[in-house]
């Protein structure tokens, strides 16, 4: 299982992230291949992947939800990757199939690469319209604005997106991606390149977010979603399994604080399944952790103590 990811270390030792397979995007071009509709799309994502928990986060808080059907694949991937078995006889209710490779495979049936979530699929051709995690959550912002409950958070505000994006690309490279050029660095020097990086960001978010709420701006954008999805995960399983282990994130008191404020927040916590973190990475990554032994920490009810950033 984790050997899937061989393919994507380079001669030095470091990880580089394979490119997103599938790029379309649904449209509000009257000639769209994929146009925007109601009840025409059904997101698959993963409660343990923080790629896909960024979607599914963004989905609920637009109200997209409503619009956009949830299917939810298993934390445990084989070897024909992310497989349907939470649903009824192990088959996707919508979809009809047991995994998502089988998605992939009518979509191109050719491809060879690893099946990643979140994937936005057609459902009526059950064809993939896009693998491509960043943009997926950029279009429900913009792309299915008809679509947005009344009241719901402009994440992506358009005077501050150029903001956001720089934000979002070093973010991306050193602590989203980062973790993960922690944990799949095959050599010393590769590992510890990844693990400098790493810690240089977060202290320049801590020194960042010491004055200010959020990221960017004085609401929740785009930016703070993305950094939660890893911050959720850091202590229950990037410190120990990826040997992020210069400080856990309870002892890095600004973004802890900032952390726990977003998990309190409605659209947040009530999204994240440490159990699921926990299986997925602990049994999947098989080189790393052979035995499969999930641990039974850290504290979860550590994430509702007051944040003390209102």
């Amino acid at each position: 299982m984790g050997a899937q990811f061989g393919k994507e270390t380079n001669e030095a030792g470091s990880f580089r992230r394979q490119p997103n397979r599938f790029t379309d995007r649904p449209s509000n071009d009257p000639d769209a291949r994929w146009p925007i509709e109601a009840d025409r799309y059904r997101l698959i994502w993963c409660r343990a992947c923080p790629w896909a928990h960024r979607s599914r986060i963004v989905l609920g808080l637009l109200g997209l939800d409503r619009v956009i059907s949830i299917g939810t694949v298993d934390p445990l991937r084989d070897k024909a990757g992310w497989r349907f078995t939470l649903d009824p006889d192990g088959r996707d209710p919508v979809l009809g199939i047991r995994y998502l490779a089988d998605a992939y495979r009518a979509t191109d049936p050719s491809y060879d690469g690893r099946v990643t979530v979140p994937a936005l699929i057609d459902v009526e051709s059950g064809l993939v319209v896009s693998n491509d995690f960043p943009r997926i959550t950029l279009d429900f912002s913009t792309e299915w604005a008809v679509f947005h409950r009344p009241g719901a958070p402009d994440l992506y505000p358009e005077p501050l997106r150029e903001e956001i994006d720089r934000v979002n690309e070093v973010v991306f490279l050193d602590v989203n991606n980062g973790v993960y050029r922690c944990g799949f660095a095959t050599s010393q020097e590769a590992y510890e390149e990844a693990f400098t990086a790493l810690f240089d960001r977060l202290d320049w978010l801590s020194e960042r977010l010491s004055t200010a709420r959020y990221l960017v701006g004085d609401s929740i954008t785009e930016a703070d979603i993305r950094l939660f999805t890893t911050l959720v995960r850091f202590d229950a399983a990037y410190h120990g399994h990826f040997k992020c282990n210069l400080r856990k994130l309870t002892e890095m008191p600004v973004l802890w604080a900032y952390a726990r404020d977003l998990f309190q927040t409605p659209g947040f916590g009530d999204t994240v399944d440490f159990a699921h973190i926990k299986r997925h990475y602990y049994c999947t990554h098989d080189k790393i952790n052979p035995n499969h032994i999930v641990p039974a920490g850290p504290d979860e009810s550590l994430w509702l103590t007051p944040h003390g950033r209102g």
